[in-house]
């Protein structure tokens, strides 16, 4: 999925005003902080990849927002993410902020499965964890909190 001019951020899909640049700078923020300087890579896309990915990968048959592929060797590259800038989109306008806020929650979100957490199985760890990192990074609600209401 490497594309050396997007650094950590591959652009598949154009989208009208999608504000690249900060979306990049973003990605590195998150390689920095959260990530200790360790990298990964994004694909920012649409629905129909995402449909395509999930049904590969985890044989689920439906689009989803993002997806996480963990390296088998997560010392210096943590692996790449999927992102559904369809998804991004609609699900910004259904919470009410920007598209590059929501591209960030799923960013993150993606991150931390990288890192190995998991909310379905940590009793909460994964949840407390993405809820510190949204506040220090300025970000809306996150995925699991919006999910449990």
């Amino acid at each position: 999925m490497s594309d050396t001019d997007d650094g950590p951020v591959l652009f598949r899909r154009t989208v009208v005003g999608l504000p690249r640049k900060r979306i990049r700078a973003f990605a590195e923020r998150l390689e920095a902080e959260v990530a200790g300087g360790r990298r990964f890579e994004c694909l920012l896309t649409n629905d129909r990849e995402l449909r395509r990915l999930n049904r590969d990968f985890l044989a689920r048959d439906y689009p989803t927002d993002v997806l996480s592929f963990p390296s088998p060797d997560r010392a210096e590259y943590l692996g790449e993410i999927a992102i559904s800038v369809e998804r991004a989109a609609e699900q910004a306008r259904d919470f009410g902020h920007g598209v590059d806020q929501e591209i960030g929650i799923l960013m993150l979100h993606g991150l931390l499965h990288l890192l190995g957490m998991d909310h379905v199985k940590d009793r909460g760890r994964m949840a407390r964890t993405e809820a510190r990192w949204r506040r220090k990074l300025d970000l809306p609600p996150a995925l699991i909190e919006r999910s449990r209401s």
